[in-house]
């Protein structure tokens, strides 16, 4: 049987048609994402971020590599710290360029490519990438610098192990030999990642959680490390060499950030903590060398940055002056503890285990919450009970109130510190978003915290009957496959009116493909007929009489 794309005389498609029907299709693909957007921001669902995007992705698959168009991108990545690091990168940049970024932390491919939507032509791309992300899209995007923070453990029932990540942020590495890293040398992981660079800098950020640096990715026998921040494997590698922590090309110190040869260029943040203080070090060292911006004037930038999406914001809310912080892991917990206020009135840890969270928090274990003695506290949230076992546990007099807010209204008047992991701390900072924009509303309208996503009681479930789900189309089921995404598909209410929008737009867009097909495989010349093959006679078959 002879092949349709295999006939003779077929013409190759001419580019001016390729680039009109390529625009036809992303110009679909933009025009439902801004509509699914719309609906999730109109209905009070949430920012339209991640929906917008998936409905983008979902009708013009290629849509990502089309935004980046050649532009100069920087992709920040590790397990804590993205986003505080991408704002502050972004920034130091916007001294001299202008710069388009995913600033509400939607750091996989659907809330990437929503930012990239609202892009207006910026000279440069900065993206916070989750880590198990960066490979496919540095893949798409040829990064012209990576920044990698730290590796820890984060949401197991996700990630995983941190040495399968490791692994495919090496081989990101060096799929890309022209990008330049900037990497954390005080890290074992991410030296392990970066170790074979081509261009790499190293950045001595100060030692901090030790919990996952005991081994080495690359041999398996332990680190030592000694009291001058200083490591080493205690094996060499298979090719002779040693693993050990490089010499850092900038050291962060109480003073500034230090190059190496000696000079010091003084730096102090708004926003509080030691592990801040080397996330604005990696910030500005990577605008330096990579944008060409002086580093007195990127420190200087990034040194302003005093919010990241509501972290470390203070809220008023019935008497109280409320501090917020963000931890989602041990790592990230052990150093938000640090910046706790302990003269604070009151003290309210929030803990839920939603899928974005990770809904196994055996980790909490592994946090030390036992210097809390002279500090009111209260456990919160979905996942309380957990927390206040664990706080039993670590000998911590504490209050189990599962309503964060009203955990807030249990605390003294004055200043009261929340710490909370992840969905726990967007859904607080919205209700106290909404109290303030609106003092006057009843208790019980102020107290109601908006839905933001899949609940423990819908995450595993199915959608209402009768309500139509993005997962019913085959856009859904390939993007239900992808972990953390297909419960986001599948639980959001907001999907209803996404699919209304991309379905007939889905159709569209392959009506086009059916026409680009059958344009690349016209035929040329004056002849109107098509050869006779067995597929295609030259003529009908007779009708047969009936």
């Amino acid at each position: 049987m002879t092949s349709h794309r295999s006939l003779p005389g077929i013409a190759p498609l001419p580019k001016a048609v390729r680039t009109t029907l390529g625009t036809a299709r992303t110009s679909l693909a933009t025009a439902a994402a801004r509509a699914a957007t719309w609906a999730s921001q109109t209905t009070g669902r949430g920012s339209g971020g991640m929906i917008g995007g998936l409905v983008a992705q979902a009708i013009d698959p290629d849509i990502l590599a089309g935004l980046i168009r050649g532009r100069d991108v920087y992709l920040v990545t590790g397990t804590n710290g993205k986003s505080t690091t991408t704002k502050m990168l972004t920034t130091g940049l916007r001294t001299q360029y202008t710069v388009c970024t995913n600033s509400g932390g939607d750091n996989m491919d659907a809330g990437i490519i929503a930012a990239l939507l609202g892009d207006h032509g910026a000279d440069a791309i900065v993206l916070e990438v989750d880590e198990l992300h960066v490979p496919h899209i540095a893949a798409v995007t040829n990064p012209k610098a990576l920044v990698l923070l730290n590796l820890s453990r984060d949401q197991l029932d996700r990630v995983g192990e941190i040495t399968r990540l490791e692994q495919a942020l090496r081989q990101t590495v060096a799929d890309h030999p022209d990008c330049h890293i900037i990497a954390n040398c005080d890290d074992v992981a991410v030296t392990s990642v970066a170790y074979d660079a081509q261009h790499v800098t190293w950045v001595s950020v100060g030692r901090g959680w030790m919990g996952d640096a005991v081994s080495c990715p690359r041999t398996g026998s332990y680190i030592v490390h000694d009291n001058n921040g200083h490591w080493a494997a205690h094996a060499p590698m298979p090719d002779g060499r040693q693993f050990a922590r490089p010499t850092p090309d900038y050291t962060v110190t109480d003073d500034g950030l230090v190059d190496r040869q000696g000079t010091t260029y003084p730096f102090t943040l708004t926003i509080p903590g030691r592990a801040n203080r080397g996330n604005a070090a990696q910030a500005a060292v990577t605008a330096h060398l990579v944008g060409g911006i002086p580093l007195s004037a990127a420190l200087a930038a990034v040194s302003e940055v005093a919010d990241v999406a509501g972290r470390y914001a203070t809220h008023h809310y019935h008497g109280h002056d409320v501090h917020m912080l963000l931890a989602k892991n041990p790592a990230g917990w052990q150093e938000a503890l640090s910046m706790v206020d302990r003269s604070a009135d009151g003290l309210v840890i929030a803990v839920n285990g939603q899928v974005a969270d990770g809904v196994d928090l055996s980790w909490l274990w592994d946090v030390s919450f036992e210097d809390f003695d002279n500090i009111s506290v209260l456990a919160a949230g979905e996942r309380g009970t957990d927390l206040a076992v664990r706080l039993q546990y670590a000998s911590i007099s504490h209050e189990l109130i599962h309503d964060p807010l009203a955990a807030i209204d249990a605390c003294p008047p004055g200043r009261v510190e929340v710490l909370a992991n992840y969905t726990a701390f967007r859904d607080l900072n919205r209700a106290l978003l909404r109290e303030a924009n609106n003092p006057h509303a009843t208790p019980q309208q102020a107290d109601k915290p908006a839905h933001m996503g899949p609940t423990t009681e819908n995450l595993h479930g199915n959608p209402p009957p009768g309500t139509a789900t993005l997962i019913d189309s085959p856009a859904g089921h390939m993007l239900a496959n992808i972990p953390l995404l297909g419960h986001l598909i599948t639980s959001s209410p907001v999907t209803a009116i996404a699919t209304r929008i991309a379905r007939p737009l889905q159709h569209v867009a392959g009506m086009i493909d059916d026409l680009r097909h059958d344009l690349k495989h016209r035929r040329t010349g004056p002849a109107t007929l098509r050869q006779q093959t067995p597929d295609h006679p030259a003529h009908p078959a007779p009708r047969k009489e009936q």
